[in-house]
């Protein structure tokens, strides 16, 4: 690899990784015209569909990504609301986060888990 490679390299890297972090912050704000600004106009959210949980399913528009915050927090307590990111990977114009999500479901009471971990 030359110089002039990884220095291309590490600043697409670093313009991944601020994109992350601006939808990251958007996310947190709840400013979901932000969050359509930075999605692309189309995308694929692979979600395996579950009826019982509206917010998780597939989503083919940045809208509806976006959307995704707010039908969460519809049917979530946002009191009992819990997320870390724990690893923060980039390659290029890849990022992957890993992390543990947590919540109360409104209707039910019922506590999830985004990672294995006690249920209630």
């Amino acid at each position: 690899m030359t110089a002039t490679h990884a220095a291309g390299a590490t600043h697409t890297a670093d313009a991944t990784r601020a994109v992350v972090q601006e939808f990251l912050a958007a996310r947190v704000a709840g400013d979901t015209a932000r969050m359509v600004e930075i999605f692309a106009d189309e995308v694929d959210w692979l979600l395996a569909e579950n009826p019982a949980v509206p917010w998780i399913r597939p989503r083919s528009t940045g809208a509806e990504c976006a959307a995704q915050s707010a039908e969460l927090a519809e049917h979530t307590v946002a009191e009992a609301a819990r997320a870390s990111v724990d690893t923060f990977l980039v390659d290029g114009t890849d990022a992957v986060l890993m992390g543990h999500l947590s919540g109360r479901v409104r209707a039910t009471g019922k506590t999830i888990h985004g990672a294995p971990g006690p249920h209630s």
